[in-house]
């Protein structure tokens, strides 16, 4: 049997965390969890997720902020990051790509839509070169 994924989920609304983690955990993920962007940071590095959903709107350090840190660091660049935000940006789309972010998930959003670009994201491998 394959190894379990570990899935990090950066997000400050405990609904949505706690939503979140019953519907990963019972597709077979183990989920860590942060609930904010300094301790997303922290939480990357320390446990190497194989996938990171993470909010735009948080304290201690917004989305774009955060996958940028995460995109300059050599331990965690290669770690595939989905946003999932109610973020009312008219650009945040826009923003998330030019960061490489693979998929954007707007709040309230649809659980076989959110489970399938995990499941993508976890099995698309990177470019050569990346």
């Amino acid at each position: 049997m394959a190894p379990r994924r570990k899935i990090l989920i950066i997000d400050d609304e405990r609904d949505i965390v706690k939503a979140l983690t019953v519907r990963l955990q019972s597709k077979g993920y183990n989920t860590i969890v942060a609930f904010d962007g300094a301790q997303g940071i922290f939480m990357a590095h320390k446990e190497k997720p194989s996938l990171i959903l993470l909010d735009i709107r948080m304290p201690a350090g917004d989305g774009f902020s955060v996958a940028e840190k995460l995109k300059e660091s050599k331990r965690t660049n290669k770690i595939p990051i989905i946003f999932v935000t109610g973020s009312p940006e008219r650009n945040a789309e826009e923003r998330a790509r030019e960061l490489g972010v693979r998929y954007f998930i707007k709040k309230p959003y649809d659980p076989v839509e959110l489970l399938d670009a995990v499941r993508r994201a976890l099995e698309k491998k990177l470019p050569p070169g990346t």
